[in-house]
């Protein structure tokens, strides 16, 4: 078996355990919830075979050295994000033996995996472009990362912060976290059906967006299935919204209060943000400069990788400068991810720039 064997299992035993975590949440069944551990964990070890395998595949290959690890496309990265993120994960479910984060963690998990499915991007190993070529890979990219996992944790966190923390269905971080939920659930299950309905997969990024993503959807060419979608994703958003409460009595009854969530989420984004500043924007500078001459040029990927520092900074400078605690900074600690997110994906996918070789 080759490394996208082990890929192939690790992605389907993730996809599981998101469905096993949801059900424990809902039934409160202590088997359910050690068998999605298990699932987890059996997962995790198939994916880090897999990273194994990858790079000495590379090195065979006569592609990559052996001091340069398989993270260095849009592929590669996705896969690394990952796995950091389910390290992260159960590090903290073994620290806090707390099952429920799973249910709000392997979601985000399964979002990439299936992007990686639907966007047809190259699996292929292929030589390391120029910009590539440097000594800077390992510790930028790492760095970089490792804390975008440490933030998606502290977007689980601060969502269910939210939850068990509003009661409220008028109060602005009630509508808040209902609207965001929904959102990652209805996108979940957009690009699921766009999966299962074209099967064939795109060729490169301008066809993924043009001619697949959304398109069994929101985006359909019949208007009628589109505006379908729409009524559909709204109708669901108000139904989180008006039985929220219920979802708040769950998490709960798990023992998870709003001190905990608080310190998981503070303790995600304090290990996150020295990790992201010094590989993302200082070592990435140094990188630049051996790369293209110059320190800084304002790319798009730059540009949004200080905005992304600058929501965590604001952040930590809320937290301990102005006092804020609770919804306030929640909220601050999702919206980062937001910012992630297309710092991540959105700038390979919808710009351009200096950093043109994280496309599909």
């Amino acid at each position: 078996m080759g490394s996208s064997e082990f890929y192939g299992i690790a992605t389907l035993g993730y996809i599981t355990a998101m469905i096993v975590y949801i059900t424990y949440l809902v039934v409160k069944i202590e088997g359910i919830g050690k068998f999605a551990t298990s699932i987890t964990v059996l997962s995790f070890v198939s994916q880090t075979i897999a990273f194994m395998l990858r790079w000495v595949e590379a090195v065979q290959a006569g592609s990559r050295s052996l001091w340069r690890p398989p993270i260095s496309d849009l592929y590669e990265s996705i896969i690394f994000f990952v796995w950091c993120l389910i390290l992260g994960y159960l590090i903290i479910e073994f620290k806090y033996k707390n099952r429920s984060l799973g249910a709000f963690v392997t979601p985000i998990a399964g979002l990439a995996l299936a992007f990686i499915e639907m966007s047809g991007m190259s699996k292929s190993i292929e030589p390391l472009v120029p910009a590539l070529q440097s000594n800077w890979l390992l510790a930028h990219v790492t760095m970089s990362f490792v804390a975008y996992s440490t933030f998606a944790l502290s977007f689980a966190t601060g969502l269910m912060y939210l939850i068990v923390n509003t009661g409220k269905k008028t109060e602005p971080a009630y509508i808040f976290w209902t609207v965001t939920l929904s959102i990652l659930v209805v996108l979940l299950v957009a690009m699921g059906i766009d999966f299962l309905s074209f099967r064939v997969m795109a060729s490169s990024q301008q066809e993924f967006i043009k001619s697949y993503l959304l398109k069994a959807s929101f985006a359909n060419p019949s208007t009628g299935i589109a505006v379908l979608s729409w009524v559909i994703a709204i109708g669901f958003t108000l139904i989180v919204w008006n039985y929220g409460y219920a979802l708040k009595k769950i998490l709960l009854s798990f023992n998870l209060t709003p001190g905990i969530l608080d310190e998981i989420t503070y303790k995600a984004i304090a290990i996150g943000f020295p990790v992201f500043t010094l590989g993302g924007l200082i070592f990435g500078a140094i990188w630049a400069d051996q790369a293209w001459g110059v320190y800084w040029s304002w790319d798009p990927k730059e540009t949004w990788t200080l905005i992304t520092w600058f929501c965590y900074a604001f952040y930590l400078h809320a937290r301990f400068m102005r006092g804020w605690r609770g919804n306030k900074v929640a909220i601050a600690a999702v919206l980062g991810f937001v910012a992630v997110i297309f710092t991540y994906l959105g700038v390979n996918l919808l710009l351009s720039g200096l950093h043109s070789y994280g496309e599909m």
